[in-house]
Formats: structure tokens, sequence, C-alpha cells
């Protein structure tokens, strides 16, 4: 008889509040067989709980009604009430208990409480569900295995705390023999200050995405998960993410690594220039206060705000970042979360554009755009905006 294993795990943001579930079906082997998840509205943390139950006992359900079960979740109540040893009084959880119920014969599934540090990868695809807003069902072919870059949760070495230090996940140096780094670069999504075009740079931890710049974070990952498959096929998948240390760059952050499956790294250099007393300040306030400095700062690149940085030292920094990771990465892709000015300075660099140009490249919230940089010095540009198509 064919058995499966079915991680679920639910979650309200507010208890009630923004709530989704997310699931994992596993075959005996541990392979990632299916992924559901689902946005709920606002409803309790146990209704999502539940949802989820019952999603995935259908999806197995639709994939061998015969099949044995084994359900895990980080939610003792639900596997206390559905193992019979606890009464379950709330009406709208009676209703999908039942509903779980008839997915499958209850002799044929059992219930397992699993720590939550065990139930990361439904955990992750809650989180998405409820960021994106969507519905999520993937199924995966003998061919696609584990998604790229997934923990391994069944033996417990996931996790979804950023890495203890720059070299964590990294191969040894030197590695690579000869081949690119490819790096994919992506922009925070919208904060408060990009609606208003203020001027925010690393001076401060700065401001969290708003409830759209969550979303767009959520689409970014998803169009970095397809870098590698669908999208430029011929490329590594991803497999390591450097995000700068400024919140919404580590917001954006997390939403990549839910997606991925990867801790962060968080690596200073990635932040933003220090816009000194431009800081909060939109392009008219700043031409008011210091006419013609904003000017003179973009076009030769070698000017700085009062108390700030100029565009050629935040080139100076992201550039020894590169040949970090280049040293680090070779023959693989890295995700790199950054910012306007330091993504610019990237891939001016690589362009071999004066610093004074660099303000000349469009980069939206949440983008995403892809360089290779190779050992001797070498660098190709794979269409920096593009990528930005949902």
């Amino acid at each position: 008889m064919v058995r499966f294993v079915v991680e679920t795990d639910g979650g309200s943001r507010g208890n009630p509040g923004p709530a989704g579930y997310g699931v994992v079906i596993r075959d005996a082997s541990g392979g990632v067989v299916a992924e559901r998840g689902e946005y709920l509205g606002t409803t309790t943390n146990n209704v999502a709980e539940y949802s989820g139950l019952v999603a995935g006992l259908q999806a197995v359900a639709a994939l061998d009604p015969d099949a044995e079960v084994e359900v895990r979740m980080d939610s003792r109540l639900v596997v206390e009430q559905m193992s019979g040893r606890w009464r379950i009084k709330h009406g709208e959880m009676q209703r999908l208990a039942r509903t779980a119920a008839a997915a499958l014969p209850p002799e044929r599934v059992s219930y397992t409480w699993i720590p939550r540090a065990e139930n990361a990868a439904a955990d992750r695809i809650a989180n998405e569900a409820m960021d994106t807003g969507r519905l999520i069902s993937r199924d995966y072919t003998a061919d696609d295995g584990v998604p790229d870059g997934a923990p391994d949760v069944a033996s417990g070495s996931a996790t979804s705390d950023p890495a203890p230090g720059p070299d964590a996940g990294a191969p040894p140096s030197g590695t690579g023999d000869g081949q690119p780094v490819t790096v994919v670069l992506v922009r925070h999504g919208e904060t408060p200050l990009t609606i208003t075009e203020a001027y925010s740079g690393s001076g401060g931890p700065g401001p969290s995405l708003t409830a759209r710049g969550r979303v767009q974070a959520a689409q970014a990952a998803h169009l970095v998960h397809r870098i590698g498959r669908e999208v430029l096929p011929d490329l590594p998948r991803p497999s390591a993410l450097v995000a700068s240390p400024m919140v919404r760059a580590q917001e954006t952050a997390q939403a990549v690594g839910r997606r991925l499956g990867l801790p962060i790294v968080t690596d200073e250099r990635a932040k933003e220039g220090n816009f000194g007393l431009w800081e909060g300040l939109t392009d008219d306030e700043i031409e008011e206060r210091w006419p013609g400095a904003l000017d003179v700062w973009h076009t030769t690149g070698t000017s700085a705000p009062p108390d700030g940085e100029s565009i050629a030292a935040v080139g100076e920094r992201t550039g020894e970042l590169l040949q970090d990771l280049l040293g680090r990465y070779a023959g693989r892709t890295v995700v790199v979360v950054a910012h306007a000015v330091t993504i610019r300075s990237v891939i001016g660099q690589c362009m071999l554009a004066p610093p004074g140009a660099w303000w000349r490249l469009r980069l939206p919230a949440a983008s995403v755009s892809l360089i290779q940089l190779y050992p001797d010095g070498m660098a190709k540009v794979h269409g920096a905006g593009w990528l930005t198509e949902r």
C-alpha cells in the first residue's frame, strides 16, 4: 500500500486576523510530491490549522484514495482532537474535522505532533500564501524531487533563522574552476517612503514594507524561484541568499528565503547609500535647501550629501562584495536583496559605466535583475529590468 506523509501548518496574523495554511506532501522516501497553500482571509489560527489538514488529506485522496497517511502537525490541539482524545467544541472546527475525516478512511490516517522547528516547510508555504493572498498548488514529478534549496525537514535540518556568519553555507574559497558567479539582484518591496519618493538611506534601520510591498516581495520571490527552471534554464538554480541589514531588505529577503528554502546571510556592504541630511526628504525639498547639490551628486558620482555617502563610495563596498561572492559562490547562483543605489552600482560596474551614469538605471520596487561575474573580470548583464515582468 502506498504511504504518504502530510506536513501541514496554519497561521493567523492577529488570531483572528489574516490567515493561511501550507501543506507539504511527501512520499515514503521523504521526497516532496506536492505543495498546497491558501490565503483564508480573516479567521483564527485553529481554523487555519484545520483548513490545512483538510487540504492535505484531500490532495492525498486525489493522488491515491487507497493510500495510508501519517499527518504531522505542530498543533497539539488538532492532533489530539483528530486522534479522538480531546473533544471539539468550536462549530467551524467541528465542520472542518468532519470534512477531514471524510477525505480518507480514518483507519488509514494517523496523527503525529512535531515541534514547530520540524514543520518549517509547511510554515514557509503558509506564509507565502498569506503574503501573496493566493492559492498555491504545486505538484512535482519524480524527476523534480525536492524543490531546489528546500530544507530537509524530515531530518530536522530546516531553519528559518539568519545564517550565523558570512561564510555559512558557502563552498571553500577558490571552487568553481573558473566559472562565473550568477547574481540575482532583488530590490526591496514598497515602503511608505517609496510611495512619497523620499530618500530612504542607511542612516538608520529604515521603514518596513507596506502591505503592497509584502505582496511585491512574494511575487519577486516566486520569480526568483523560476530562475534555472523555466526562466533562464541554462543557469544554476539559486542556492544562497544574501541581504542588506536594512529592515525593508530583510523583510523582502524573508519572502525569498521562504520560497527558496534558504537562510539569509546578512552583509553590511549590501545596505543602501547613506543620504545624510537628505534622509526622508524628496527631490523638491532637497533642491530647496541645497540648490543644485542633488544634480551634482547624481552626475559626478563623487559628491556626497551633507553627512552622507557618495555614489562612488557605495560602488567601492559593493565591488568588494561582488569579489567575495565570486570567491565563495563561483559556479552557483546567489540572490542579493538590496536597494536602488546599491543595485545600480553593481550593474553600473559590470557595464564599465562611471558612477555619474549609474543613476540612469531605473529599478522599481521589487524589481529583479541578473548579472554574471567571471574570475577574469568579465561581466554580463542579463537584461536588467526585464525580469520585473510578472
